[in-house]
């Protein structure tokens, strides 16, 4: 057994092993109060082996409400209580914060606290000062917060001073401009706090914000370590993580960035605090293997393993047992939530993740049946794994020689490449469950009971054609582009224009991208690499022709439209990659899933292969 998943005491307490389920948002809350769901899916990473689960961030305090489902500590009491009593074993802490001005306004209908008045970057709200009856305030709500934790049974809290946090507005001189005990000494408030949870006797963990990248004026790994080491006698864990309101997308990176980014902060600040607190490595730790050489070389006492658990629930079981978890691609298409459409936590390779109370598990048994399932992409495998761990005999079939269909393709993607070990796992599971799997084979005429899963097909190209133009997916399979400048299409607006961009970029090639709007790949909002996306774009000298429509291609160049004008130009290009929607490719069968339905995601396909596979062994629609 490894250290990893072995017992570990903290503060007189026994956790099961040394993975940390840390808080995160969910949007799983109703009424600001935990719910139902909120029980079923901590409960889930208690029973998969999770050592410390600490529950979403609750504000400590009615003047803060960030986002419109965040849970309030005040009314939290009863769903504290339903998580204990649903994850006997593990550790439980509840996390406790309060965002200052990187709240939000739109839903306490207050002023937003701050250290002083400085406009938040991302906002641009302008904050209220705290004065001396606010900050009493605050300090008295998280020591009642954390009274009411261990009251309803928690074994302690977690004090966000992260990224997102007015302790760490505090502690910065990004934000704390103050002249009073406050501005100099700017730790003042975070001791206050921490010596007021004290109180109630429970763990105190800490989530400190080491590094805000902005050494200009902001907290410095080296300040951090001195920060850590004054308050390590205060505290029975510190997660050292990165970020500020400057840097949004650094806490929490997409796939771009490897993992285990903060192995050298939490190196430091491990050695900063010398034995007197213990540390929990974070920073995009979705790999068993990394997770125990950080243990093993001293980085830190336990690892905090969060998107990895919400991709694979079962995670330090199935590593105990030796098996092969689900991996973590790290892409923050549907885990990272905290955005106006308020979708509910999930994974793209685990859909059942955030929706436990309303998804079956795919796990049972059934009567033995022969079941085909026609195409060999995320769906399709998906359907054929889920049949045959439910001990149905299951063949597969797939046209071409190779297992993955569309997700192999995304993952040739610039900065993709991560995509790939999902489709590893998937074709790795059918195959160890005893899958009988035929590649190069057509299928025309579907028999009853069958899984279609066939895919998409090319979409409609809005624009008239009188050069040369490759379809995307022809040209990540190996299609040869003619030299000359590059144009991609990219009317979607997703990761897979810029990707492409990048990828011709890097090759050295003359390129452009068009959108029509205003920013190009305005979808990377949703996995916050939008800022980061165009920035690489630009550095790569990828020219950006947005506000654009693609309207002719001719063979040495295309002529664009503006969009709010309808101004026309031309633009020099020896070929167009088109990246625009694709079409169904459609074959008869009562049950489809995935593109063949309507090309969407590879959540959507693991979806929809998964439920079609329940669909035919319950006979209901799930």
């Amino acid at each position: 057994m490894t250290t990893l998943t072995a017992p570990f005491e903290i503060a007189g307490r026994t956790a099961p092993s040394r993975v940390l389920f840390g808080p995160h948002e969910t949007n799983l809350a109703r009424g600001r109060v935990l719910s139902d769901r909120h029980v079923a899916y901590y409960a889930a990473r208690a029973a998969g082996g999770a050592g410390i689960i600490v529950t979403e961030t609750a504000s400590v305090h009615d003047s803060d409400w960030p986002y419109e489902r965040a849970p309030l500590a005040s009314l939290c009491g009863p769903g504290w209580r339903s998580v204990v009593d649903a994850c006997r074993g593990a550790i439980v802490l509840a996390g406790l914060g309060h965002a200052g001005s990187q709240g939000s306004s739109a839903f306490s209908q207050s002023a937003l606290w701050a250290p002083s008045r400085v406009p938040d970057v991302a906002s641009r709200e302008l904050p209220m000062e705290l004065e001396a009856a606010e900050i009493e305030a605050l300090v008295a709500g998280f020591r009642d917060a954390a009274a009411l934790a261990v009251e309803s049974g928690m074994d302690g809290v977690e004090i966000d001073a992260g990224q997102y946090s007015l302790l760490r507005q505090f502690s910065s001189g990004l934000t704390n401009q103050r002249g009073d005990e406050y501005g100099t000494d700017r730790s003042r408030l975070l001791r206050e706090v921490l010596g007021a949870v004290r109180e109630s006797g429970g763990i105190v963990g800490l989530r400190l914000s080491c590094d805000e990248l902005a050494p200009w004026a902001g907290l410095t790994p080296e300040q951090a370590a001195v920060l850590a080491a004054d308050l390590a006698a205060s505290v029975d864990y510190l997660v050292p993580v990165r970020g500020s309101a400057m840097s949004a997308s650094a806490t929490r990176p997409d796939l771009h960035t490897e993992p285990g980014f903060n192995l050298d902060l939490c190196r430091r600040i491990t050695e900063a605090v010398d034995g007197r607190t213990l540390t929990v490595l974070q920073g995009s730790v979705v790999d068993p293997a990394q997770a125990q050489q950080a243990l093993d070389d001293g980085v830190a006492s336990l690892v905090e393993m969060t998107r990895a658990q919400i991709a694979e629930p079962e995670l330090v079981n199935k590593v105990r047992a030796g098996a092969a978890p689900r991996p973590c691609v790290l892409s923050n298409q549907k885990c990272r939530v905290r955005d106006n459409r308020n979708p509910i936590v999930s994974c793209i390779g685990e859909p059942r993740s955030g929706h436990e109370t309303e998804d079956p598990s795919p796990q049972g048994a059934d009567a033995p049946g022969d079941v085909l399932v026609i195409g060999g992409g995320p769906a399709g495998l998906e359907a054929a794994r889920v049949l045959a761990m439910r001990g149905h005999r299951v063949e597969l079939r797939e046209r071409s020689e190779h297992l993955g269909g569309m997700l192999r393709v995304a993952a040739k993607v610039g900065g993709r490449s991560r995509l790939a070990r999902l489709a590893e796992w998937l074709e790795s599971e059918v195959h160890r469950l005893g899958v009988h799997v035929r590649t190069g084979v057509e299928v025309t005429d579907v028999p009853a009971g069958a899984i279609v899963a066939t895919g998409s097909v090319p979409g409609p190209r809005n624009y008239v054609v009188h050069g040369r133009v490759i379809d995307v997916v022809d040209f990540l399979n190996g299609a040869e582009l003619p030299s000359g400048p590059v144009v991609v299409a990219d009317p979607v607006g997703d990761f897979v224009g810029v990707g492409v961009a990048e990828l011709l970029a890097a090759q050295g090639r003359q390129i452009a991208i068009v959108s029509q709007d205003q920013v190009i790949g305005t979808q990377l909002a949703l996995t916050g690499d939008l800022a980061d996306a165009n920035t690489r774009l630009q550095q790569a000298g990828v020219a950006l022709a947005k506000r654009s429509l693609l309207r002719e291609v001719h063979e040495d160049h295309v002529v664009l439209e503006d969009v709010f004008t309808a101004e026309r130009r031309e633009l020099e290009a020896a070929v167009v990659v088109h990246c625009g929607h694709r079409l169904p490719d459609e074959l008869p069968g009562a049950l489809r899933a995935g593109d063949c339905v309507a090309p969407r995601t590879v959540h959507e396909a693991i979806l929809e292969g998964r439920r079609a596979a329940l669909t035919l062994v319950t006979g209901a629609l799930v």
